[in-house]
């Protein structure tokens, strides 16, 4: 047995929630089980609504392509939440390499349900994340929205996304493992969330950050071609993704970290997991800083970029949502930060130019911004520009390629702010208490008084409207037209929903300057 078997299996029989569970006896029709192809799964009645935690839908092989895995017949108990995937930040225990787990949230666990199906991936870039954080918690959606919610886990950092091809040809999946993750976890849901209630002809992706990028870059994976119908980002897009020559300069140098050698890649194999994950602070030679990870063109699973150089044909078929908050920069640079403390026009432009992401001259950016906006201080100027040019661009470009081959979609802004601290605004993150209604959760900042609970109602039943229709007009919301290149609508989501045109034109117009490099690529 390998090391990395070692610690695997160690970390699987420490926390991993599916484990088998023969002498459990339950009445036929219990709420709390549902038989599947899969396997017969016992989860947990809480208020209303049955948790199933830990769901294995497959088996990860290091640098390659997961692996489907089904037990029927055994009955297998889903009431705690599999193992995530190795990365730098420990927040998130246990972790292992066999951390292809899902969870579902359903008030109706049988086949004649037939709800929508809400399927979150989670954000941390492509590197970290986890949907166990609490704020990504199911029950509440799938109580209050009339749907069937599911997480999933999947590979991340160098496991999921570290580039072999070109180096050694057993390695053929390598560079987009994480995303054959995510479409394994879509075919399992495809073939089974039917008995839990949920319809596969109504499957909702929806992800923040990182996970909003999956999205978008699977909605170009033919592979993923029909397994979703309607798809939602969230402070997340991927324009375009990494190229093959770069993903391999990459790849050189995190071997170069571990000190393997191309010609002796077997040895990754039998390498401790920690080793592998120690080595992500490789530097990146292409942009600096920690090496990259992400989606690869590998004309072999993505055969083209996701919305460069338009939209891709396939994609267009699924309505979309694209979302962003009016300060997404001010998670990224706390207020605390050095970076921010002390600014003043005269230190301003210098600070900001290496947050801006892009090549613009950051004196004139901040003399443009201080003539149209005279009463914002230096702090205002550094965050408001460094959201426009790092965060909005994508959101921007995608709309734009859609409403220009005349596909559905609809554009918001998140404007509810902070009510823990007012001096981060509505920060990268902000929406995913609103939608999934965990305001009151470890980690949200949103306060728990009647203006979050009507900023996080309107979200969710935008959210919950979507997933039911493929449109996410309702009600309780002021009509909120398709994104066009005339108009752009863009519905602004606070204690008072509303609809504006193009609001942040000035913003979107003086950063369309210059061309947007998609960071990674």
């Amino acid at each position: 047995m390998s090391a990395a078997e070692g610690w695997t299996r160690r970390s699987v029989m420490a926390g991993a929630g599916a484990a088998l569970l023969p002498a459990i006896a339950h009445a036929a029709g219990s709420a709390d089980r549902v038989r599947t192809k899969a396997g017969e799964f016992v989860g947990t009645r809480e208020q209303g609504v049955t948790a199933f935690r830990g769901i294995r839908y497959g088996r990860a092989e290091r640098f390659r392509a997961p692996v489907a895995v089904a037990e029927p017949g055994k009955r297998i108990a889903a009431q705690a939440f599999g193992p995530v995937c190795p990365q730098g930040d420990r927040q998130y225990q246990p972790q292992s390499e066999d951390c292809l787990f899902l969870n579902v949230w359903t008030a109706e666990p049988h086949p004649a349900a037939k709800k929508p199906v809400m399927l979150y991936i989670h954000g941390g870039a492509y590197s970290n994340g986890s949907v166990t954080d609490p704020l990504n918690d199911g029950h509440r959606l799938a109580a209050r929205g009339d749907v069937v919610v599911v997480t999933v886990n999947h590979r991340l950092n160098a496991l999921g996304y570290l580039y072999l091809a070109r180096l050694d040809p057993r390695f053929a999946d390598s560079g987009n493992a994480g995303q054959l993750d995510l479409i394994l976890a879509l075919q399992w849901v495809r073939d089974h969330i039917a008995a839990f209630g949920g319809d596969p002809g109504r499957v909702m992706v929806f992800g923040q950050s990182g996970g909003g990028a999956k999205i978008a870059t699977m909605m170009g994976m033919p592979a993923a071609d029909g397994l979703f119908h309607r798809a939602a980002t969230m402070s997340g897009q991927q324009v375009t993704a990494s190229g093959p020559m770069n993903a391999t300069a990459r790849a050189r140098a995190y071997l170069a970290k571990l000190g393997v050698k191309e010609s002796d890649l077997g040895a990754l194999l039998d390498m401790p997991v920690e080793t592998l994950v120690e080595a992500l602070s490789a530097t990146d030679p292409v942009l600096g800083g920690g090496v990259y990870f992400g989606p690869v063109l590998d004309m072999k699973w993505l055969v083209r970029h996701p919305f460069w150089p338009d939209a891709n044909p396939q994609g267009l078929r699924v309505p979309m949502m694209l979302g962003n908050v009016h300060d997404e920069t001010r998670a990224f640079i706390s207020p605390d930060s050095p970076k921010v403390q002390g600014l003043n026009w005269d230190n301003v432009a210098a600070r900001m130019a290496p947050e801006l992401r892009i090549d613009i001259l950051p004196e004139w950016v901040v003399a443009e911004y201080r003539k149209q906006f005279p009463d914002w201080t230096p702090t205002d100027v550094f965050y408001g520009a460094t959201t426009a040019g790092r965060s909005w661009r994508g959101q921007v470009i995608e709309a734009e390629a859609r409403a220009t081959a005349g596909a559905p979609g609809w554009v918001y802004q998140v404007d509810f702010s902070s009510r823990t601290d007012p001096r981060r605004g509505a920060f990268h993150t902000m929406d995913i208490p609103l939608v999934f209604g965990t305001i009151d959760a470890a980690g949200s900042q949103t306060g728990t008084g009647a203006d979050a609970r009507a900023a996080s109602k309107a979200m969710q039943e935008s959210f919950v409207a979507f997933a039911k229709t493929g449109d996410p007009n309702h009600a309780g919301l002021a009509a909120w037209p398709r994104y066009d290149l005339a108009t752009r609508a863009t519905m602004i989501f606070d204690v008072v929903s509303r609809v504006q045109n193009d609001p942040r034109k000035w913003q979107r117009e003086l950063f369309a300057r210059v061309p947007y490099i998609q960071p990674g690529t």
